[in-house]
C-alpha cells in the first residue's frame, strides 16, 4: 500500500470528523440561538425546513462539480464554506436573517457531505476492498466532539456566536491542512457497461482511472432503486434521532434521565457497527450487510413496538442501531462505484434523497401518532427494513465489489 493511498484515506477521515463536529456545533447551540432570536419552537421548526432544503441544494451542485473539477478541488472548498457559515446562525438578529443563515450553512454542509463521500468512494476504490463505514464511523465521532467542546464552552459562559465563530474558524484551517493528500481524481469518460475491477486488479496509482468508451449505458433506475433504498433506511435514522427519548419517557414512563439512554444505546451501537461493516463487508459482501442489517434493525424497533419493559425497549433501540449501522455506507458506496464518471452525481442523488428521508420520518411519525400509539408508529420503520431487505440484491449487480478469497497474508498486508 502507497504512502500516498494511506494519506488520502487519513484525510478522508479527517473531513469525516470535521463535518461531524461542525454540525453537531449547530446542534448543541439550537436552544441558545432560538433563544436569541426570540422565536418558538414551531417557528424554529419551520425554519430548519431551509437547512434541508439548503443541504439538497448543496448536495446536487457539489456532485457534480466533483465529477466536473474533480473532489481534490471540491472537498476542501466545501470544507472552508461550511466552516465559514457556521457563525451566521449565531450572528442572526430576527427570523428572516436566520433562515438565510440556515439556507447559507445547509448548502455549505450539503456540499461537504457529498463531495467527502465521493472522495471516499474513490479511496474505496483504490483500496479495492470496503472501507467506507469507518469513514461514517467518524462522522459520529465529530458529533460527540461537538457536544464536549459545547458543554465546555457553556460552562466557560461564552456567547453562541463567540463559540461558533470559534470553531468555525477552526474548521475553516483543519479543512485545508490535509487538501494536498487527497486523490487527484479526474474526470472519467463515461462507462459503457458497470465496472469489473476485481481483487486480481487493483489500482496502480492514487487516481481515478479513466473508463474507455462512449456512450454511457448505466441504467438510471439502479440509482434511483439506491436512493429510494437509503430513504428508506435515512427515515428510520431519523425516527431514532427525534422518538427514542419521547418513547421510552411518554410510553414506558421513564425518567427524563433514564429516556436519554434510549438514543444513547442506538447512537453507541451504530458507531460500533459502522467500526465492524468493512471488515463485515469484506467477508460476506455488501448486498450481506443491507440484507441482514436491515432485518436486524426490523427486529430491533418491531421490539420497540411492542415492548412493555424500559430494558427491553433499550435492548431493542441497541439492535436498531447495529443494524442500521452498515446500510447507508453501502448504498453511498454502491452509487458511487455504479459509473466512476459520475461517482459525484450518483451518491448527490442518493444521499439527498436519503437526506429528505431522515427529515421526513420523524414528522411522518408525529403524523402517525394522530391515529395509534407512538410506539406503534413503530411498526413502519420496521416494515420500510423488511422491504430493504427483501431488495438488498441490488447491490450485488454493477458495484464489482462482492468479496474474493484472500489468504490471511494479503489481508494482514492490507490493513
Amino acid at each position: 500500500m502507497n504512502r500516498s493511498l494511506r494519506a488520502a484515506r487519513v484525510a478522508t477521515f479527517v473531513y469525516f470528523v470535521l463535518d461531524g463536529t461542525l454540525m453537531g456545533m449547530w446542534l448543541v447551540q439550537i436552544p441558545a440561538i432560538e433563544q436569541h432570536v426570540g422565536i418558538s419552537n414551531s417557528t424554529l421548526g419551520s425554519l430548519l425546513v431551509l437547512l434541508g432544503l439548503g443541504a439538497f441544494i448543496g448536495m446536487q451542485v457539489a456532485g457534480r462539480l466533483a465529477d466536473r473539477v474533480g473532489t481534490r478541488v471540491v472537498v476542501p472548498a466545501a470544507g472552508v464554506l461550511c466552516g465559514a457559515a457556521l457563525v451566521l446562525p449565531a450572528l442572526a438578529r430576527d427570523p428572516w436573517e436566520l433562515a438565510g443563515a440556515l439556507l447559507v450553512f445547509g448548502f455549505g454542509n450539503g456540499c461537504l457531505d457529498v463531495s467527502m463521500n465521493t472522495h471516499a468512494v474513490h479511496v474505496e476504490k483504490a483500496y479495492n476492498r470496503p472501507v467506507m463505514s469507518a469513514f461514517h464511523a467518524t462522522f459520529s465521532v465529530g458529533g460527540v466532539i461537538a457536544a464536549l467542546i459545547g458543554a465546555r464552552a457553556t460552562s466557560a459562559g461564552l456567547s453562541s456566536a463567540t463559540t461558533l465563530g470559534i470553531a468555525g474558524a477552526v474548521g475553516v484551517v483543519i479543512a485545508l491542512l490535509p487538501a494536498r493528500s487527497l486523490l487527484a481524481t479526474t474526470p472519467a469518460a463515461p462507462t459503457t457497461t458497470a465496472p469489473t475491477t476485481t481483487a486480481s486488479e487493483p489500482p496502480t496509482t492514487g487516481q481515478l482511472p479513466a473508463d474507455q468508451g462512449g456512450k454511457r449505458r448505466t441504467p438510471p433506475t439502479r440509482i434511483w432503486i439506491l436512493a429510494a433504498l437509503a430513504l428508506m433506511c435515512m427515515l428510520c435514522e431519523g425516527v431514532a434521532n427525534d422518538w427514542s427519548t419521547l418513547d421510552l419517557k411518554t410510553v414506558l414512563g421513564a425518567s427524563a434521565s433514564t429516556a436519554t439512554f434510549a438514543y444513547g444505546t442506538f447512537a453507541v451501537t451504530m458507531t460500533i457497527g459502522r467500526l465492524l461493516a468493512d471488515r463485515v463487508s469484506r467477508q460476506l459482501g455488501s448486498a450481506a450487510v443491507l440484507r441482514y442489517g436491515a432485518a436486524m434493525g426490523a427486529v430491533g424497533i418491531t421490539v420497540v413496538a411492542l415492548s412493555p419493559w424500559i430494558w427491553m425497549a433499550l435492548a431493542g433501540w441497541a439492535l436498531f442501531g447495529l443494524g442500521l449501522s452498515g446500510c447507508v455506507p453501502q448504498l453511498f458506496s454502491a452509487a458511487g462505484h455504479t459509473d466512476p464518471a459520475a461517482a459525484g452525481t450518483n451518491v448527490s442523488r442518493v444521499a439527498g434523497l436519503g437526506y429528505l428521508g431522515m427529515l421526513a420520518g420523524p414528522a411522518v411519525i408525529g403524523w402517525m401518532t394522530r391515529l395509534v400509539a407512538l410506539n406503534h408508529t413503530f411498526l413502519f420503520p420496521a416494515l420500510l427494513l423488511v422491504i430493504a431487505a427483501a431488495t438488498a440484491g441490488i447491490l450485488r449487480s454493477g458495484t464489482g465489489r462482492e468479496p474474493e478469497s484472500e489468504s490471511e497474508p494479503e489481508l494482514a498486508q492490507r490493513a
